[in-house]
C-alpha cells in the first residue's frame, strides 16, 4: 500500500481545511485538526485523520453542529457541567479542562461532566494536559454501543476508554491510557476501511460467533479486555459517563461513523487533582520511587512511554497516511 508523508503542520492543516469545507467553524476547526494529528503522531491512527471523513460528513448533515460553542451550564465550588451543545467534544473537552484547573487551585479536587458530546479521540490527550499543569488527571467517556454484557450477545456498552495521568518531577508524565475493549474499534474501523482481516478474540460478528472480518465486527459487538472483569468496568464508566452526566447510554446514542441519526449525545467525566493537597508534597518523591522499583526489573517500561520516541520521530519526519485517504482529504478539503 503506498503512503503519503506530511509534516504535522500539513496535517493539522489538511485536517483544518476539510472541516472549514464541511460547515464548522474556524475555531473548532482548528481545535478539532490539532486533537485528531496529536492521536495521529501518537501512532493511534483510529483516532488520527481516519476520522476526518465521517467528522465532516457529519457536521455537513448537522448530525454534529460545527459551530457549537461549548458552555459551563451549572457549577458549585468544585464540580462542573458542561454542555457540549452536540458539537465536537474537543472544545468542550479544553473548556472543562481549563475550568477545572482553575477550580482545583482552590478546591485541591474537582469535576467535570460533560454532556451532549461525541468521540472525545484519544482519552489520554485530555488528561495529559492536566499532567502537564502539575495535577493528576483521570477521565471516562462512553460511546455507542459495541460491547455485549458479559453473557449477552447484544450491544448495550460502547468501548468506554478511560485514561489517568500524573506529573512527574522530571520529564514528560505517566500516562496511561485504554478502551475497555481488547482492542479500540477505531483499529477495525481501519481495517473495514482497507479490507484488511482482524486478528481472532477481538470482536463477534452480529451473530454472536468469533470473526476476523473487520466489517462483519463493525456490525457485530467487540469483546471486553479481561472478559467478565473488564464487562464489569466497562459498566462502571457507563454510569459515570452517562448516568451521572445525563448524557445517552451505548444503546440509545447513534454511531459515531455514520452522517445519518441524530447527534449521539454522549458524555465524559473529567477528574482533576492537585497531588500536593492530599500528599504534603511528597507525592513526586513517592511516585519516582514506585516508577523506579518497576524500572529496575529486566524488560519493563512504563505505560505510554512508547509516544515520546513517536513524537520525536514525527517532529523529524511527519507522519506517513496511505495514498487512498490522503486523496479522499484533499478531495474534501477542495470541497467535495
Amino acid at each position: 500500500m503506498t503512503g503519503v508523508t506530511l509534516s504535522i503542520e500539513q496535517a493539522e492543516a489538511l485536517a483544518r481545511d476539510v472541516l472549514l469545507q464541511h460547515a464548522t467553524g474556524t475555531a473548532n476547526a482548528v481545535c478539532v485538526a490539532r486533537a485528531l494529528i496529536a492521536a495521529e503522531v501518537d501512532g493511534q491512527k483510529g483516532h488520527g485523520l481516519s476520522r476526518v471523513p465521517s467528522y465532516a460528513a457529519q457536521a455537513a448533515s448537522g448530525k454534529v453542529d460545527g459551530h457549537a460553542q461549548p458552555c459551563v451550564e451549572a457549577a458549585v465550588t468544585a464540580a462542573v457541567r458542561i454542555d457540549a451543545g452536540n458539537g465536537f467534544a474537543f472544545p468542550a473537552m479544553a473548556l472543562a479542562v481549563d475550568t477545572l484547573a482553575e477550580r482545583v487551585a482552590v478546591t485541591g479536587i474537582a469535576a467535570a461532566a460533560v454532556y451532549r458530546s461525541h468521540h472525545f479521540g484519544q482519552a489520554g490527550y485530555h488528561v495529559e494536559r492536566l499532567a502537564e499543569a502539575g495535577m493528576i488527571g483521570l477521565v471516562f467517556g462512553n460511546s455507542p454501543k459495541a460491547i455485549a454484557p458479559w453473557g449477552g450477545s447484544a450491544g448495550v456498552f460502547g468501548t468506554n476508554p478511560i485514561a489517568f495521568a500524573a506529573p512527574r518531577a522530571a520529564g514528560p508524565a505517566l500516562l496511561i491510557d485504554l478502551s475497555l475493549s481488547k482492542v479500540a474499534r477505531g483499529k477495525v474501523m481501519i481495517a473495514a476501511r482497507q479490507g484488511e482481516p482482524i486478528p481472532e478474540g477481538w470482536a463477534l460478528d452480529s451473530g454472536g460467533r468469533p470473526t476476523t472480518d473487520a466489517a462483519a465486527a463493525l456490525q457485530g459487538t467487540m469483546l471486553p479486555m479481561g472478559d467478565a472483569k473488564g464487562a464489569a468496568l466497562v459498566l462502571m464508566v457507563e454510569i459515570l459517563a452517562a448516568a451521572l452526566t445525563g448524557a445517552r447510554f451505548g444503546f440509545e446514542a447513534s454511531s459515531f461513523f455514520s452522517a445519518d441519526g441524530e447527534p449521539p449525545g454522549v458524555g465524559q467525566f473529567l477528574i482533576a487533582i492537585d497531588p500536593d493537597a492530599f500528599s504534603a508534597g511528597g507525592f513526586a518523591a513517592r511516585l519516582e520511587t514506585l516508577l523506579d522499583a518497576i524500572l529496575q526489573q529486566d524488560g519493563t517500561r512504563l505505560p505510554g512511554e512508547r509516544r515520546h520516541a513517536l513524537r520525536e520521530q514525527a517532529a523529524r519526519a511527519g507522519v506517513t497516511i496511505p495514498a487512498a485517504l490522503f486523496d479522499e482529504l484533499n478531495g474534501l478539503a477542495a470541497g467535495g
